[in-house]
């Protein structure tokens, strides 16, 4: 069992920045990828950006150029880095990770982490 801690959300104004962090009680490096996902009430879930565990990085097309994700392996942390933040980034967002073991994938999920961005 994989137990996530998200952290960092808030409020800040249009083209403010802010950190999401999403701690893991496990070496990250022995899960097979991390992920965060935003949702806004109503709508779909939304993969916002990714990380294996080898390094490989995706984005949505809606926050490329501006959301880094990234990792600390001592820390057993991913980071969410994001910049030039839009209202409509307004979300909770969460951290998933994934382990694939044989006989099936395993999934963890973090409690979430509000973030506002008013106009």
């Amino acid at each position: 069992q994989v137990q996530l801690v998200d952290s960092g959300g808030g409020k800040v104004q249009t083209g403010g920045s802010l950190r999401l962090s999403c701690a893991a009680s496990a070496s990250i490096l022995s899960l097979n990828g991390i992920n965060w996902y935003r949702q806004v009430p109503g709508k779909n879930r939304e993969l916002v950006a990714g990380i294996t565990s080898g390094g490989s990085t995706n984005y949505a097309d809606s926050v490329k150029g501006r959301f880094t994700i990234s990792r600390d392996n001592a820390k057993n942390t991913v980071y969410l880095q994001m910049n030039s933040l839009k209202p409509e980034d307004t979300a909770v967002y969460t951290c998933n990770a994934h382990l694939v073991r044989i006989g099936g994938t395993y999934y963890y999920w973090g409690q979430g982490t509000q973030v506002t961005v008013s106009s």
